[in-house]
């Protein structure tokens, strides 16, 4: 089940009345964020990008830093790459852009602890080489797949 809404009451809400596992809630701002993995009851953070131009420039492009990783961590929640959404880009800046802020959160998530969760993969062998290539350790491949 993912959950998708911007309204954090919302989201904690349907987080609660869901019976279905894994819920995955997609990532938003960088507060929404926050305060959504404080609440933790959930298994998966999808894909923290950043939506405003204020939060990009705070933040280097990247919706997860330091300090949402350790909370994520603490509370058991991974942080999911869509392989799939990312097969859907067409245009290679773009594409290059999302491949950098991945590459990013998993060095973030190299360094707090925090799992990894692939999304979508057509292949386990290439989704592997792939997060390899990212700069990814062994052990996190082995959790994320």
């Amino acid at each position: 089940m993912i959950i998708s809404t911007t309204n954090l009451q919302k989201a904690k809400n349907e987080i609660h009345a869901s019976k279905a596992r894994p819920i995955i809630v997609q990532s938003q701002s960088l507060e929404f964020n926050r305060k959504i993995l404080e609440y933790g009851k959930f298994d998966i953070l999808l894909s923290p990008e950043l939506s405003s131009k204020k939060d990009r420039i705070k933040q280097l492009d990247s919706g997860l830093n330091h300090v949402l990783a350790k909370i994520a961590a603490k509370n058991k929640v991974a942080i999911g790459i869509d392989l799939k959404s990312l097969r859907e880009i067409k245009d290679k800046k773009q594409k290059a852009q999302r491949i950098a802020r991945i590459r990013q959160n998993i060095k973030i998530c190299r360094k707090s602890l925090t799992r990894l969760t692939i999304l979508n993969p057509k292949d386990s062998k290439d989704a592997q080489a792939f997060l390899l290539s990212l700069g990814a350790s062994t052990q996190q491949i082995k959790k994320a797949i």
